[in-house]
């Protein structure tokens, strides 16, 4: 696990291309030679990182979507998803910041257990989208797939332009996102 964290929170910083097995060591405090006892190679343990990172975003967003009240509406559940992604994605986890902020610059292959675990968790929007649609939410003009990729685009986006330092904090992030997709989708929001 040490290895692992140790991982996240570089490549979470540096990148793929930036992100060196003796940068880990060191973030770990152990030889670099001790990391091939358990990865075989610098892309197996991107790999895992990656898979990690969007697993647990999947993991965050499905418990605190579980957790709201029964009968909670469907705008109000993608209130939630949107706090849940923004808040995991920017303050809780570095798997899911390496994640999102690498998941354009590793190779295939190692993007391949990454995106089916993505897929799972497009499940989720997809269907928080379709409740909201079926229950006469959304705009009609809305193409769902556009609208969802859309949605997590902006949301991942912010991995990369928000910082904790500046003025704006999470929780104005977090009210900013929510009001710009729920007024973006929202057929009541439209004049």
């Amino acid at each position: 696990m040490r290895i692992l964290n140790a991982a996240a929170h570089v490549l979470s910083r540096k990148g793929y291309a930036g992100t060196r097995l003796s940068d880990v060591a060191d973030q770990a405090q152990l030889q670099a030679p001790a990391i091939y006892y358990y990865f075989p190679s610098r892309e197996a343990l991107v790999e895992e990182v990656m898979w990690t990172g969007i697993w647990l975003m999947r993991e965050h967003v499905g418990q605190v979507l579980a957790a709201l009240p029964p009968g909670t509406g469907p705008m109000e559940r993608i209130d939630a998803a949107v706090a849940a992604h923004l808040r995991y994605a920017l303050d809780i986890s570095d798997y899911t910041t390496a994640a999102i902020r690498n998941a354009g610059q590793v190779p295939d292959d190692i993007r391949i257990r990454y995106s089916a675990e993505a897929a799972k968790y497009g499940e989720i929007w997809h269907a928080l989208l379709h409740d909201a649609a079926q229950a006469g939410l959304l705009r009609p003009e809305l193409e769902p797939l556009a609208a969802r990729m859309l949605v997590l685009g902006a949301l991942n986006w912010a991995a990369e332009w928000w910082d904790p330092g500046r003025r704006t904090s999470l929780d104005t992030v977090v009210r900013t996102a929510q009001s710009l997709v729920r007024n973006g989708l929202s057929a009541s929001a439209r004049r």
